[in-house]
Order: structure tokens, then sequence, then C-alpha cells
């Protein structure tokens, strides 16, 4: 029994120091930008410029947005499929993983093709559509998470029993989702948008395909032109991702507990 533990520690040692000695190596180089003194300059450097504040700005914003649209897509969706259809399910289940089998390029590449200023909807033919195709493109490719985070929360609850008690007590089907279905799943909701401000807010090819100023362009243009400020771009996505990933534990564990569903 104590060597099973005994190995099993020296398992989780190694995959611990797997996972850290990069960041703490990739941590100790941002400091050194300075011969024999460690200091912040690098992430000075980085705060200060304004590329950085319109290109984090910006994708904060498309981010929420990119959350907003997947929630009112996919919530309906998915609690349709789970009150109505559910002999379909794993073909939207299906349908939803096709992000990930379709590469990002060839996915923009269609955008381009489809939007562009001689189609029928020239989405490309302005900033303010272009910003409309990529949070699309966003919304697509954060649907696999989006839709399984609001999947798991709608297992959860009895969606068939709240529904109708809802339907014989005289409200709408809009209102049964938005003040009944909606407040019971909203951690599940939260963990499937903070997963998608992840992904675009590192995301880099739609971004630059579609010639938009995003974050993760950003980065890309300063780890070509400089040595240690990219380093310090990558301590500061990491912070930010795992902030979003602290942040959904402690949804999960200080949310109120909706009652077990029962088949």
């Amino acid at each position: 029994m104590r060597g099973n533990r005994f190995w099993s520690w020296v398992v989780f040692g190694l995959g611990a120091a797997y996972f850290l000695l990069p960041l703490l190596a990739t941590f100790e180089f941002s400091l050194s930008i300075r011969r024999d003194e460690y200091t912040l300059d690098a992430y000075r450097n980085v705060f200060a410029d304004p590329g950085f504040q319109q290109t984090f700005t910006y994708s904060l914003v498309i981010g929420l947005c990119t959350i907003v649209v997947g929630i009112v897509i996919i919530m309906p969706a998915a609690y349709f499929v789970r009150l109505r259809m559910p002999q379909i399910r794993p073909i939207v289940e299906f349908l939803t993983l096709m992000p990930l089998i379709i590469p990002p390029i060839i996915l923009v590449f269609g955008y381009i093709r489809l939007y562009n200023s001689s189609s029928f909807l020239p989405l490309t033919g302005s900033v303010m559509g272009t910003n409309i195709l990529l949070t699309l493109g966003y919304v697509a490719l954060a649907m696999p998470y989006m839709y399984r985070a609001i999947d798991t929360g709608l297992r959860t609850i009895d969606v068939q029993t709240l529904t109708e008690a809802a339907t014989i007590l005289g409200a709408s089907r809009l209102r049964i989702l938005t003040r009944i279905i909606f407040p019971n799943v909203i951690t599940a909701v939260l963990s499937g948008a903070f997963l998608t401000l992840a992904i675009v807010m590192g995301e880099f090819v739609l971004a630059s395909l579609l010639n938009r100023p995003g974050f993760g362009p950003y980065m890309q243009n300063i780890g070509a032109n400089r040595a240690y400020e990219p380093s310090a771009l990558a301590i500061i996505s990491f912070v930010f991702t795992w902030s979003a990933m602290v942040a959904i534990q402690l949804l999960a564990r200080f949310a109120p507990k909706s009652s077990a569903r029962k088949d």
C-alpha cells in the first residue's frame, strides 16, 4: 500500500515538473531583461504598449460578444433537444464537434469566400461586418465547449417537470427559458463562458486572416520582433487563463446546488 502511494507521488511529481519547469523558465527569462538583476521591465513595456491595450481590449469585447451570441444560440437549442427531441442528441453532439475536426484556417477561408465584398452578404466589406463575422467564427470555434457545458447543466435538472409546471402556471416558452431554466444552469453556462473567453483571447488564425487587431496576432508580432516581452506576454496569458479556470471552480463550489434530476 505504501509502495503504491510512493509511486503515485513520484508520477505526480514528474507530471508537475513537466508542467511547471517550462513555466518557471519562461518567468525567469521574462525577468532577465537587464544583466545580473531581475526586473519587471518586460512587463512594464508590455503594459505601456498602446498595442497591448488596444488588442487586449478588442479581444475582450469580441469575447464578451461571442459569449452572449453563443448563449443566445446554443442555450435554446440544447433546451429544445433535451425537452422535445432527445433522440437526436447524438447527432447534435456530433455536429457540435465539427469545429474541432475542421481546422480554423479552412473555416476562415470559407468565410472569406462566402462573405467577401462581391458576395450576396459582403460582411468583409466593412469593419463592423468583419467584426460580426469574427464573432460568429468564434461562436463556431467555442461551440463544442459551450454546448457541452450547457448540456451538462441541463442534465442536472428535471427539464421536463420544470417546463410542464411552468406551462400549467401560464408561463410562455421564453419566460420558462430565461426565468426558470437559465438560473438553474447558470454555473454551467458560466463555465462555458469562461472557456469561450479563454479561447478568444488566444486565438490567432481567424483574427489574423480577417485582418482584425486581436490579442493573438499581437502576441505573434511581439514574438517576432522582441526577446523578453513575448515571455512576459506568455505569463500574462497564462495568469489570465488560469484565473478563468479558478473562477469556474469557485462558481461551481459556491453556486447554489440545484435539486438532483429524477428520471
